[in-house]
């Protein structure tokens, strides 16, 4: 089965894509990871949804034309991805999440735009989508979700591993052998510094490339030790955040509260410490030999160096090296949920979400003909074999 899988994730410059033929032998899943490609959203459109997202106002006027817009983006991102790699059985369009309303340690809503009947109308095949919302109805916080494929890829590891994703918000998933995992948004990765950099014009592109900013600067430490207060990083797992708490009001509030100026090439190194603060303290108290990571974060020399130092006693690698190009990973995650929805598999881990019991996920739109799907399957996969 050929599943594209698309996602704009919490940094919103655009689409990730990646066409994946899944093929079950026994009970290992094997995944021929084809065309990938990200395509930047158009500057007006970013620029747009940047003005929306929270801590702004918005009108409910607002949210339809983005709506319409960024999905009319992912059909034409389909479009192009059919064009190269040929036709495919099922699209998953994960969308561009919008607002994800955290209570406490409990999520209750979730909201992902991007109306996938554009990609349907487009492109003609079925399109599943909005497929956060019933892991939160079972009292999942619908993330990360990306743990249902870290369980699958590092199922063979001996010992203790954990699968690192460094977008605008942290996340890990922890495995201990077959059975023992559990996974949660740690806290900001790029989100902050990206927020900074696009507000005051640091970097055409609107984040931090190859770390150059934050190279240039020192950490305030007074800054940084406001910052690790933050309440957050003390809930248990499962959790999960989001720029709802972490946007740039946020930052602005930190400085003001040092009571003395911090120039940006300096905010910016110290935000990025933040994160590999973070996140280390993290892995370390989960104690595991491996750390595999992904994302845009892993491209950023001066948080991989602070985080390898921080970690001297534990294999860190990219998962690349597990067959998951670390760019495209998550759009490699939503076609993996999508094939298990198509056969009648839940699309989550329990212990990764916080969710009573596994679900099936996501709302199907059928594309020009019938939909037809799959014979179910009844056992879920014991591993993942992706290559090219």
């Amino acid at each position: 089965m050929r599943v594209l899988g698309m996602i704009s994730g919490t940094s919103h410059d655009g689409i990730d894509a990646a066409v994946v033929d899944f093929d079950l032998a026994g009970d290992v899943l094997n995944g021929r990871v084809g065309h990938t490609a990200s395509t930047p959203y158009p500057p007006e459109l970013r620029a747009r949804l940047v003005e929306a997202l929270p801590p702004a106002p918005t009108t409910l006027a607002e949210v339809c034309v983005l709506d319409t817009l960024i999905g009319q983006s992912f059909a034409e991102a389909a479009a192009e991805a059919i064009e190269r790699a040929g036709p495919v059985d099922l699209i998953v369009s994960h969308g561009q999440t919008v607002f994800h309303w955290v209570d406490g340690s409990h999520a209750l809503g979730t909201l992902q735009i991007g109306q996938p009947a554009w990609i349907a109308e487009r492109t003609g095949a079925p399109v599943l989508s909005d497929v956060r919302i019933r892991d939160i109805t079972a009292g999942g916080h619908g993330a990360p979700l990306v743990s249902v494929l870290d369980s699958l890829l590092l199922a063979g590891h001996p010992g203790s591993a954990a699968a690192l994703n460094l977008g605008g918000i942290s996340n890990m998933t922890v495995v201990r052998g077959p059975e023992e995992l559990f996974a949660y948004d740690i806290g900001p990765a790029n989100a902050l510094v990206d927020a900074v950099v696009s507000s005051r014009r640091l970097s055409e592109r609107g984040f931090d490339e190859d770390g150059g900013i934050a190279a240039s600067g020192r950490v305030d430490e007074r800054l940084l030790d406001l910052l690790l207060a933050e309440p957050y990083y003390l809930l248990p797992a499962p959790k999960s955040t989001g720029k709802e708490l972490f946007h740039l009001a946020y930052v602005e509030d930190a400085v003001a509260r040092t009571g003395h100026p911090v120039s940006d090439a300096d905010l910016v190194a110290t935000l990025t410490e933040l994160t590999v603060r973070t996140v280390a303290r993290d892995v370390l108290a989960a104690g595991v030999d491996l750390l595999v990571v992904s994302g845009g974060g892993c491209r950023n020399p001066v948080l991989m160096k602070g985080l390898r130092a921080a970690l001297s006693g534990v294999t860190v690698s990219l998962s690349d090296e597990y067959g998951a190009p670390a760019d495209d990973k998550e759009a490699i995650a939503f076609a993996l949920i999508g094939w298990c929805t198509a056969h009648g598999l839940p699309g989550t881990v329990p212990a990764g979400t916080g969710a009573r019991a596994p679900r099936v996920l996501g709302t199907l739109t059928p594309g020009a003909g019938p939909l037809v799907l799959p014979a179910p399957i009844t056992d879920r996969p014991r591993s993942l074999r992706l290559s090219r």
